[in-house]
């Protein structure tokens, strides 16, 4: 009996130790991780041995981006390849873009972009759309309220396209087509280490010179992410809703960032359409470059 009652204290004792130790190492990778999220965020804000105005480090959405990072410091700069596919009810649509984006001056972020569409039928008895160059898109944006204490952030923003036609009516008629005005705003704030919401809202006003008509849609886009400890690598949501002449379309978008080296990273989006009649899964694809710099004071 003594022996029955020795083996079962010797195995509670074990067992017990056991779970502790499970426990134990549970807390260390937490702690690590905390520890590791505040030295890169202490990285990212306050660069050592540079005198720099104050950034935030937030999550940036993949699909609708941002000009540059919000609180951009000068000397920053971007290079963005993306290419996806639309799946629509009658024609496939095949998207590219060529972004350039940078930092002249503290908080102030500049962009271009080329964007292309191509559209192969998939429905012999509908009328598909004709490949183009979308546009020329020139933007800028401004970061006017960064606050560490807070970690938060805010933005003012513009973007002009200049719209061309498609590439079959070239020679046929003006290659320049119309306009869009689309003046927005950002607000970011991180909570905690790890969990990044932002908002990107405006009014997009289009100008067709050959219809003489405006078309205004108002965009409210909504982000959730979640930055894996240590890295700049995330997974999110990204809300597109457009509102218009009393409609309303709605995208999610789950995306994920995941870095390759220090300064190259990849983005992958997957589109699910709520309320768009003709629209279906869509996939996005986005290549980011960060050129070395020496001037650059941030990553």
């Amino acid at each position: 009996m003594k022996l029955y009652i020795f083996l079962y204290l010797f195995l509670l004792v074990s067992f017990s130790s056991f779970l502790y130790g499970q426990v134990d190492d549970k807390e260390k990778e937490k702690e690590e991780n905390r520890v590791l999220d505040s030295l890169f965020i202490e990285e990212v804000e306050n660069p050592k041995g540079k005198n720099v105005p104050d950034k935030v480090l937030h999550a940036e959405p993949l699909y609708i981006d941002l000009i540059r990072d919000l609180g951009a410091r000068k000397g920053e700069h971007e290079w963005n390849i993306g290419f996806g596919l639309v799946d629509n009810v009658n024609y496939d649509k095949y998207l590219a873009l060529i972004e350039y984006e940078f930092a002249p001056i503290h908080r102030l972020g500049l962009e271009i972009e080329f964007p292309f569409s191509f559209y192969l039928p998939t429905n012999n008895l509908y009328n598909t759309p004709k490949s183009s160059l979308n546009s020329l898109k020139l933007a800028a944006q401004y970061s006017f309220w960064v606050s560490e204490k807070y970690k938060t952030s805010m933005a003012i923003a513009y973007l002009h396209e200049f719209e061309f036609v498609p590439f079959i009516e070239y020679g046929r008629k003006s290659f320049y087509k119309g306009n869009l005005y689309n003046p927005f705003f950002i607000a970011a704030k991180r909570w905690g280490n790890n969990f990044h919401t932002l908002i990107y809202t405006g009014m997009q006003t289009e100008q067709n010179f050959e219809m003489r008509s405006l078309f205004t849609r108002f965009e409210l886009n909504t982000n959730f992410h979640y930055m894996i400890s240590g890295t700049r690598n995330f997974i999110g949501l990204e809300i597109n809703k457009d509102f218009y002449n009393k409609q309303v379309d709605v995208a999610l978008r789950p995306q994920m960032r995941v870095g390759i080296a220090h300064n190259f990273l990849v983005g992958i989006v997957t589109g699910i359409p709520i309320s768009r009649a003709n629209e279906r899964l869509s996939t996005f694809f986005r290549l980011i470059y960060e050129p070395e710099n020496k001037k650059k004071n941030t990553h």
